[in-house]
């Protein structure tokens, strides 16, 4: 008979244990691991299993833990299947103790149930609330409580926390015996503090400097400033963001071999910061070579579409316009009547000239059919309000341009956190399926503000709006403005597609007064309401109509106030319709840096009522950016312009029709401090002709960028004359008034703070100027 091995004598005196009781299986201090790896093959003598009895079970019942079993009534006693048994029960995590014994032919299995979770809580915790904390876990309520479950749930809430840049949070698992078998899981936290950023180093550039660099990416420098932000804390995933920021940057700058060799974060021994070293190798700068399109369709010449591209020979490189250049010629193509297009820029790279040729192949793309648009992760808004965005149907041709396009209109709606939109093979190859992912925002706000302005003084407003009401995209305004100098109380309501048709239709009723006495020695009331009617004609051209019914009591006129203001004094009723049209190409319409805009509107007074005018309306603005010239995005021109003139039809012209100029129009000057006025009392009249030309340089003042400062310098120039009031001291001349200045804007947590210093370098003796100019409001 030959020996066993020591393996065997170990588990046998382990598992095994001979008496007067019979024959004992029991696993009281050998985990589930270690038996699995050493099965029984010592042989138990004969018989067989008269029958199976469970001992020690409060919930479960005996056929359920026989049926883990292996070996069962009737069964012969075998080592390897009790065994085997055994290891089956413990693997269900129901039981914390499993015992197995011989009597006589009887098999006896004791068994200590786990405990079931009464409840999970999370005691400790500040900087995550519970709500962040109970999704990680998977431990449930009336779930069984494993030891292994909970160091699983333990881990994940430590790798939470590194996440949220705490490093150093302890995390210690405890359990409250309750009645019947039940247990309180308690979860003590002891988060410390933010494991922050110390220092982030670049090792490796020549271009731009560490300080540049540090503005690109993403994670900041802890810093005494930045509580409002958690940026400064250290997110290894944001690390990953990061590289592929840094790679962007210096692809828009020509560096077309750039690449991050490294990004190493060190923690400090007392772990409660991070030094941050990212290693890059720029290499060279590239310019653009030659730029040509190889129009592979029929009847359709490369040449004809040079003019969409927005990138030339000379150009540094840049990735981005690359992409733009590809988007504005599929745009062009699918324009000229082409439903399949597909656009691929081909570079080659010359290394000894430092240029790269591009040269983009304009051919026929498959033909590929939207057969669906799906769309998930809108709980409250519906999906029509999200299905009217795109500009392709079921069943057309997919376009990925027009695509690209719905994404952006999706996320100009301000509904949501983020929008994806991907694409999925359909049920034919020539078939895709469009599925949408949204993550809804919050639309609604109840403002409370509070400010200054040069203009109205010191301010008081409250707001209740919801741009997305019950999800069908109407937005809802109620507004009121107490102000030194100005009160106003507004009601709007706008549904962007109404009866489902392409058509918006709004609503608003007003209330304004306003004090006027500083220039002009009167105040106005006005109270009334407007219809609103608006459709695109195409993608970026739209056109608005209005109707407006507004009654308007010019009053508190002082005795010592121009004649001029006196007779002005009264009620008059205003019945206006007018219509303005608009060409929109802004790369943004919140904050515009590139492209441009364009509006006419025409107001038409006289259909009722009793004022009688036509209002003539034009204004433009063109953005450059010169962030390929200064290397920074905050570098930009701006040129605004804007033209007006009323042709009055009635005997008496309204002073509260005519325009004023000065303040945010005209910087330098106060506001209705140009243009026709009568000397003799220093009230200013208004006047019918109404120009303004602006130039602003935008500019980053070196500063964090989430500190939110930028500056500008800029020149105003504009004109108001034509007055038709007549005497020897009304002045009243055309001639340009020019201011220059710089300003600053702080886009601060608490509001935005804007602040302008202009100089009146052209002007009139008469004219009212006026150096500073302040801007503030807030939200809370």
């Amino acid at each position: 008979m030959p020996l066993p091995s020591t393996r065997a004598i170990l588990l046998a005196s382990a598992l095994i244990s001979l008496g007067t009781a019979g024959l004992v299986w029991q696993a009281p201090r050998v985990g589930a691991e270690e038996i699995a790896q050493a099965p029984a093959t010592i042989a138990v003598g004969g018989g067989f299993v008269r029958r199976v009895v469970v001992e020690g079970n409060e919930r479960i019942e005996e056929a359920t833990v026989r049926s883990y079993m292996l070996i069962q009534q009737g069964d012969r006693f075998d080592a390897e299947r009790v065994d085997r048994s055994l290891k089956a029960l413990f693997s269900t995590g129901l039981f914390a103790d499993v015992a197995m014994r011989r009597s006589g032919d009887d098999l006896v299995v004791r068994v200590t149930e786990n405990p079931i979770i009464n409840r999970i809580a999370f005691e400790g915790n500040r900087a995550l609330g519970d709500e962040v904390l109970r999704p990680e876990v998977q431990l449930r309520a009336r779930s069984v409580y494993t030891r292994p479950a909970v160091q699983a749930d333990t881990q994940r809430l430590l790798e939470i926390y590194a996440r949220r840049g705490r490093f150093g949070a302890q995390i210690e698992p405890k359990i409250i015996r309750l009645a019947q078998n039940r247990v309180d899981l308690v979860f003590e936290i002891r988060e410390g503090d933010a494991t922050g950023v110390r220092r982030i180093n670049f090792v490796g550039n020549r271009y731009y400097s560490d300080g540049r660099l540090r503005e690109v990416v993403q994670t900041k420098e802890s810093r005494w400033y930045r509580f409002f932000s958690s940026d400064d804390s250290y997110d290894p995933d944001r690390l990953t963001f990061d590289r592929e920021l840094l790679r962007r940057q210096y692809l828009r700058a020509g560096f077309a071999d750039f690449r991050v060799a490294s990004a190493v974060a060190e923690l400090t021994e007392d772990r409660r910061a991070f030094f941050i070293t990212y290693t890059i190798e720029e290499g060279d700068r590239y310019r653009v070579g030659s730029v040509n399109i190889d129009s592979r369709l029929r009847g359709l010449e490369g040449d004809s579409l040079r003019r969409n591209l927005t990138i030339d020979e000379g150009d540094w490189y840049n990735a981005n316009e690359i992409e733009n250049s590809v988007q504005a010629l599929t745009q062009a193509v699918g324009n000229a009547g082409f439903a399949f297009v597909d656009v691929q820029p081909r570079v080659v790279r010359n290394r000894e000239t430092k240029t790269i040729d591009i040269t983009f192949e304009v051919g026929e793309g498959p033909r590929v059919f939207v057969e669906r648009i799906d769309i998930v992760g809108n709980v409250r808004t519906q999906d029509r309000v999200i299905r009217r965005e795109f500009r392709l149907a079921e069943g057309d041709a997919f376009n990925a341009a027009r695509v690209r396009r719905a994404r952006q209109r999706l996320i100009d709606l301000q509904y949501f956190n983020r929008v994806t939109v991907n694409t999925q093979q359909g049920a034919a190859p020539d078939r895709t399926v469009l599925q949408v992912e949204v993550d809804e925002r919050a639309t609604g706000e109840f403002s409370i503000g509070a400010g200054f302005s040069t203009d109205a003084g010191a301010l008081v407003e409250l707001g209740l709006r919801e741009r997305n009401l019950v999800g069908t995209g109407i937005d809802f305004r109620l507004a009121t403005v107490i102000a030194q100098r100005r009160g106003q109380l507004d009601f709007s309501i706008t549904d962007p597609q109404f009866l489902d048709l392409p058509i918006a239709l709004g609503l608003d009723i007003f209330y304004i007064q306003r004090n006027l006495e500083r220039f002009s020695s009167f105040s106005d009331k006005r109270a009334g309401f407007a219809v609103r009617i608006g459709y695109d004609i195409s993608e970026y051209l739209r056109q608005v109509w209005s109707y407006t019914l507004a009654e308007r009591e010019v009053t508190n006129v002082p005795a010592e106030a121009s004649l001029f203001v006196k007779e002005q004094e009264g009620r008059t009723l205003l019945s206006q319709i007018g219509t303005s049209i608009v060409y929109d190409r802004r790369d943004s319409r919140v904050d515009p840096r590139d492209g441009y805009v364009v509006r006419l509107g025409l107001d038409v007074a006289g259909l009722g009522g009793d004022v009688r005018y036509i209002r003539y309306r034009a204004d433009a603005a063109y953005y450059i950016p010169l962030t390929q010239l200064m290397g920074h995005e905050e570098w930009g021109l701006a040129f605004l312009g804007s033209a007006g003139y009323l042709d009055n039809l009635s005997r008496r012209e309204r002073i509260v029709d005519r325009f004023f100029l000065g303040g945010d129009s005209l910087r330098g000057f106060q506001s209705g401090g140009v243009g026709p006025r009568d000397v003799a009392t220093g009230d200013s009249l208004g006047g019918r002709l109404l120009w303004t030309a602006s130039t602003e340089l935008r500019f980053p003042l070196g500063l964090p960028q989430e500190l939110g400062l930028s500056g500008r310098a800029f020149v105003d120039i504009g004109s108001l004359s034509q007055v038709s009031a007549t005497g020897p001291n009304v002045a009243d001349e055309g001639t340009p008034r020019v201011g220059a200045g710089f300003g600053f804007t702080w886009r601060a947590p608490i509001g935005v703070i804007n602040i302008d210093f202009g100089q009146a370098l052209v002007k009139k003796s008469y004219d009212r100027t006026q150096i500073v100019r302040i801007g503030f409001g807030t939200r809370f």
